[in-house]
């Protein structure tokens, strides 16, 4: 018995440290959850006054506070004042920290010492960002959520042309606005994993009362598979050209529609006369710049202003572009610069040199340059996404094949419009393939009297 109480005594401690060690590894959530968010609680509470001071986010006392230490608390040193702690709330990725600036501080100062105090928290990251005017939240991550992306369970719908595409590096969800963001350029060299991005955002806008239109010039390899779901497919440049002119002239249909109205876009009209919203979905845009001679460019020209035009007007009329391509710039030929300007919404994966991430981003934020440069080849679908607002943020898309993407639009096909304008570029749907007849694996031998 006694032999019997040694062992269990021993190796309940190792055994318990051995399924530590492994929910560290293989189950991240679990171990932070038992370990590492009451570590971390622990030392910011411990910690956050010196931790403050030393990174100079502390500022020096009012007069009025001053003068309440020297007289009422009878104290003759009189300490910097730090941010207040409003809430403190943990969660299974991290630890989020609600602060309230004192005068002296702004966001800026706060974000330019996040990797500081990522190292004096002993946390995977910090993100700054700024909930209203005077207040910061600290979204802290406890471990690398890039690594294996889960995608959170509950996703708050906040309109209905929303698709949560990525996961980002503070454990939200990174969601694809079309009200709020109505054009976007997606970047990627091979194997970076932009196609994965474009297989979630397919099947997200699968699942919406949205026409897609695809613009797929590689014959239609990428995108052909979701033809149910499609409302129209270009393969071809000709083909491009001429769906071009078709949505131009869709958009100055709802044009007029609105001058009836007297609604400025067209979810200020009826919801019995309002269009159903057009999401313009292009693989590869330099497909459409690229020309073998020079009877090839006028139609280039051509498609190049209707594109502008689209990315210029579109949105009042609820058509919204998906530009996506490895390489994207002023090389392309004219128009390519005009183009990504009236292109909001930016994502960058890995790219092979960085004069394409300052294509991308070096016109809206800066800083994120560098952090497109360092992505590793070995993590596909790590992009970087920034907006005009000079904000941006490392995303990873979850993995997806493209027969699940194939398949969600299958099971969606009935919500596919059928648009008059998109009549001649409507795919042909692709036949089920017939099962094959089983083989017998007994040859069968006649009868013989």
């Amino acid at each position: 018995m006694t032999d019997l109480t040694t062992l269990f005594e021993v190796a309940a401690p190792l055994a318990g440290a051995g399924g530590l060690g492994y929910a560290k590894v293989r189950a991240p959530r679990v171990f932070w959850s038992l370990v590492g968010l009451p570590v971390a609680r622990a030392r910011f509470a411990l910690t956050y006054r010196s931790t403050m001071d030393v990174c100079g986010l502390t500022v020096q006392p009012s007069r009025l506070r001053a003068f309440m230490v020297r007289n009422v608390a009878r104290r003759s040193d009189v300490q910097p004042v730090p941010p207040v702690v409003r809430r403190v709330r943990g969660s299974s990725t991290g630890l989020r920290v609600t602060l309230r600036l004192p005068a002296g501080l702004e966001p800026a100062d706060v974000a330019a010492a996040s990797e500081r105090l990522r190292h004096a928290w002993g946390v995977h990251s910090v993100t700054v960002v700024e909930t209203r005017p005077g207040f910061v939240e600290l979204r802290m991550t406890g471990y690398d959520v890039l690594r294996r992306v889960k995608m959170p369970r509950r996703l708050r719908a906040s309109g209905l042309l929303t698709v949560p595409v990525a996961l980002r590096e503070d454990g939200t969800a990174f969601v694809r606005d079309y009200r709020q963001v109505p054009h976007a350029l997606t970047l990627g060299a091979n194997q970076s994993g932009k196609s994965m991005y474009q297989r979630n955002l397919i099947a997200g806008l699968a699942r919406l009362p949205v026409a897609l239109v695809g613009i797929d010039c590689k014959r239609g390899v990428e995108q052909r598979g979701y033809a149910p779901r499609l409302s129209a497919l270009a393969v071809t440049p000709d083909e491009a050209a001429g769906l071009l002119d078709a949505l131009v002239g869709e958009m100055e249909d709802r044009f007029d529609l609105l001058a009836a109205y007297g609604a400025a876009d067209v979810w200020e009209l009826p919801v019995k006369v309002r269009p159903v919203p057009v999401v313009v979905l292009v693989d590869e845009v330099a497909e459409l710049f690229l020309v073998a001679g020079k009877k090839d460019e006028e139609r280039r020209d051509r498609m190049v202003m209707q594109m502008i035009r689209l990315a210029q007007m579109a949105r009042a009329a609820g058509v919204y572009l998906e530009v996506c391509g490895q390489r994207f710039g002023s090389d392309l030929g004219r128009g390519a610069t005009a183009l990504r300007a009236q292109l909001t919404g930016r994502v960058v994966h890995r790219v092979n040199d960085k004069q394409t991430a300052d294509m991308g981003l070096g016109d809206i934020a800066p800083d994120a340059v560098v952090a497109v440069t360092t992505i590793p080849p070995d993590r596909p679908g790590v992009a970087v996404a920034g907006d005009t607002s000079g904000g941006w943020s490392r995303i990873r898309t979850p993995e997806l094949s493209a027969a699940e993407a194939v398949a969600v639009c299958r099971r969606y096909a009935h919500l596919t419009p059928a648009l008059s304008a998109f009549a001649p570029f409507r795919p042909a749907l692709p036949a089920d393939p017939a099962p094959a007849e089983a083989s017998s694996l007994v040859t069968s031998i006649p009868a013989t009297d």
